[in-house]
């Protein structure tokens, strides 16, 4: 697998598409950062350590919603692996005048965009989220 944060969001969108409650993704240090962050700013309900039938590391994720339609509306990747954005902490582009959330990943940690602000550096843009 080239993109494994890739994959996670997209496992994560169509698991929403489907309705689905929960959906499972291979287990990784910077999966499980990415989804501390999702946590900490209420995309997702928690996610849970566990193994697949195969004995293999996995996550669980719990989703969210809110009158029967996904909390997270939008989620895209922004650094690839074929095109790495970088940018400054001046540079770090608000979601959707603020409404929005970028998950920067930074030598402090892998943190949102408002705290990668307020912590004054910045990183590798992972992705946004709506």
């Amino acid at each position: 697998m080239n993109d494994p944060i890739g994959d996670m969001l997209t496992r994560i969108r169509n698991a929403q598409m489907r309705g689905k409650s929960t959906v499972s993704t291979p287990a990784s240090k910077l999966r499980a950062w990415v989804l501390d962050v999702l946590l900490d700013e209420g995309y997702i309900r928690g996610y849970e350590k566990g193994t697949d039938s195969k004995g293999h590391p996995s996550l669980e994720i719990s989703l969210k919603y809110f009158e029967g339609t996904p909390v997270i509306r939008e989620l895209q990747r922004v650094s690839k692996p074929g095109r790495r954005v970088y940018l400054g902490v001046k540079d770090i582009p608000s979601v959707r005048q603020g409404l929005g959330v970028s998950i920067v990943s930074t030598p402090k940690g892998v943190m949102s965009d408002a705290n990668a602000r307020a912590n004054n550096v910045g990183g590798e843009v992972l992705c946004t989220v709506f």
